[in-house]
């Protein structure tokens, strides 16, 4: 039944891909821009990566500074399949491989704050960031072991990396 069920939730994921690969070829169309769409299916999401065979080149015009033009067409994108689906989307989109390479960045610096709390046992506050960065850093820190929290209010929450025994303290207070 399990089986049948994430079958199912995959098949649901394909689509909502599907509907997103539509709503942005039409949406290249009229900003007059080459890209080719790549679809795939993971950690129960659907992702959406524009990519050009001739590099990022006009691509980076829909990523913007510090990809705030990304994130606002990710929205448009959800949008959009909700509007075919009648459910709230999680998708993921990428453009010229920004979230890919930043993804890889923030691997680097969580992996060093986890160096630091490792080696002098302290919480290390990482720089303030958006969701889906501090999703990154969260899973890179349970992957190493340790425990994570969020502090502070948007636009300013931070990912706070904590030592072995503040993550034991938390786990014993859940």
């Amino acid at each position: 039944m399990a089986e049948e069920n994430n079958a199912q939730r995959v098949e649901q994921l394909v689509e909502e891909g599907e509907f997103a690969a539509d709503y942005l070829e039409e949406f290249l169309d009229i900003v007059n821009l080459d890209g080719d769409l790549v679809l795939d299916v993971e950690n129960d999401r659907a992702l959406v990566d524009i990519v050009s065979e001739d590099g990022a080149g006009d691509l980076e015009r829909l990523v913007g500074e510090d990809g705030q033009i990304l994130d606002a067409l990710q929205e448009l994108t959800r949008l959009a399949v909700q509007a075919r689906t009648g459910e709230r989307s999680r998708l993921m989109l990428d453009i010229a491989s920004f979230r890919a390479d930043r993804r890889r960045e923030l691997a680097e610096i969580t992996e060093e704050a986890i160096t630091r709390v490792r080696t002098y046992g302290e919480p290390v506050m990482l720089e303030s960031m958006n969701p889906f960065e501090r999703k990154v850093c969260h899973d890179v820190i349970a992957a190493a072991g340790l425990a994570s929290e969020s502090e502070g209010v948007e636009p300013n929450r931070c990912v706070v990396v904590l030592p072995a025994a503040a993550a034991a303290a938390n786990a014993e207070e859940e």
